[in-house]
């Protein structure tokens, strides 16, 4: 049974109910007994309560205090709720039993967000299954040369072997948003495809490359504070032409960019 609850679009809330895309999330966790789960935003239950018949341990984080609320009530051994933000929540915290499984539709004001704590967190997770706007999903997995590729592309590639699951028309929640959303699946690698140093480091250069979009790799790094030097420098080590756009480098290319630029770091 679901709790009756007007939506707030302050929270971003978007109710899910389509029993079809909850059980394709549910498909796409495998979920057991014995696992451990985190939703965040679990509104008016409906994907929360299929979660309860499958697993021990649920943890619930919720922003909305009338519904944070009516899931205390229901807390019990098996059901924690977090009342809160998710964003400020300290997760280490409270995730204190890894790994965690988290599946979640998320409300559409925080998922990006959401993206970066769990990039930070991951170590505390098996797998992610999560609902965005499609435009979102579309920019997580773009290949390189593409209009939706990006920053947010690299730097989730690089972390976590990605998915579709199902794509999901706007009819499929309550209120209905403009546009659909997409269901992904992300487990972390165990081996990373390209394996980077320094992490912070990586994604200073990632998120330099793609500050101007249509800059050369050169105009970007310079704009970032590198010595035009260094990248001179650094494009004959590798043979990445600084000319180059950003967009046209694959996730191997800006490993070996980021490596060869952190001797020549600029102080923050």
């Amino acid at each position: 049974m679901t709790v009756d609850h007007r939506p707030r679009k302050r929270f971003g809330q978007n109710f899910l109910r389509d029993h079809r895309i909850i059980e394709a999330i549910l498909t796409a966790a495998d979920l057991h007994p014995a696992d451990a789960v985190l939703e965040i935003g679990p509104g008016q239950g409906a994907l929360t309560e299929r979660l309860l018949e499958r697993v021990d341990r649920l943890q619930l984080m919720e922003i909305d205090r009338d519904l944070a609320a009516y899931w205390q009530q229901r807390a019990t051994d098996q059901l924690q709720v977090h009342v809160g933000d998710a964003l400020r929540l300290d997760w280490p915290a409270l995730l204190t039993r890894p790994p965690y499984k988290l599946v979640a539709n998320l409300p559409y004001n925080i998922s990006s967000q959401v993206l970066f704590k769990m990039l930070a967190h991951r170590q505390l997770f098996s797998c992610f299954v999560l609902m965005f706007q499609k435009e979102v999903a579309d920019r997580l997995r773009a290949a390189p040369a593409t209009a939706a590729y990006g920053a947010l592309s690299v730097l989730f590639q690089q972390a976590f072997a990605i998915r579709s699951v199902v794509q999901v028309p706007p009819s499929a929640f309550i209120p209905a948003p403009k546009v659909w959303s997409e269901v992904l699946h992300f487990t972390p690698w165990a081996q990373p495809q390209v394996v980077v140093a320094d992490e912070v480091f990586f994604h200073r250069v990632v998120k330099a490359a793609f500050a101007q979009r249509r800059k050369t790799l050169r105009n970007c790094l310079q704009a970032a504070g590198f010595a035009p030097a260094a990248i001179d420098r650094v494009a004959n080590e590798t043979g990445i032409d600084a000319q180059r756009r950003g967009e046209t480098l694959n996730l191997s290319e800006f490993a070996v960019l980021g490596q060869a630029l952190a001797p020549y770091a600029p102080a923050n």
